[in-house]
């Protein structure tokens, strides 16, 4: 009896190891699997490595990819600096009169870009998610100063709000004063 039991015990012992190896593998073959191919050395394909070969790739892939998001937070993070330690006003104060274009200085919210191609008038207003104007009024102040809003729309990408109007001129021989019109959006959005 007690020979059967000893016996059984050791084949328990053995299907238990066996079952581990074979989990193992699997696992070693799973987190082999996760490696881009581009990442394995031209001249061993992946299926020519040995197991041990396979994991020492994929620790030193893991390796690689924390050290990237390491350097990602550490970009993130002094970009995030560099923009909280700016003001909320933008430095837009050149208008180009010769070229009919104002020119954006800086890249802080809200940012105004207005320019003017013949009839046409295009004004890009950026802003932040916490900058509130009223998309309306900008459309009111060019139709007030002789323009007609063709096409308005906007986009929202991260925290930044891109508003885009394309505008023509109602009367061409009167035209619309871009100055003006420059001066009224700023005192409306900032």
């Amino acid at each position: 009896m007690k020979c059967t039991s000893e016996t059984s015990s050791k084949l328990d012992r053995k299907t238990v190891e066996r079952n581990r190896r074979i989990q193992m593998k699997g696992l070693c073959f799973k987190l082999a699997s996760m490696v881009p191919p581009q990442y394995f050395k031209s001249s061993k394909s992946k299926e020519m490595m040995t197991q041990q070969s396979q994991l020492d790739l994929a620790a030193s892939y893991i390796k690689q990819l924390t050290e990237r998001i390491e350097n990602l937070k550490e970009r993130k993070e002094k970009e995030l600096r560099s923009q909280s330690g700016t003001s909320n006003k933008s430095s837009i104060t050149n208008v180009d009169r010769a070229n009919n274009k104002a020119v954006v200085v800086g890249s802080r919210l809200p940012v105004i870009k207005m320019s003017k191609s013949g009839p046409s008038i295009e004004v890009m207003l950026i802003s932040g998610l916490n900058k509130n104007f009223m998309f309306y009024e900008v459309i009111s102040v060019l139709e007030e100063e002789g323009a007609e809003v063709v096409s308005a729309n906007f986009s929202t990408v991260g925290d930044k709000i891109f508003h885009t109007l394309h505008a023509q001129v109602k009367i061409s021989r009167v035209g619309v004063e871009t100055t003006r019109v420059w001066q009224r959006l700023q005192d409306l959005i900032y």
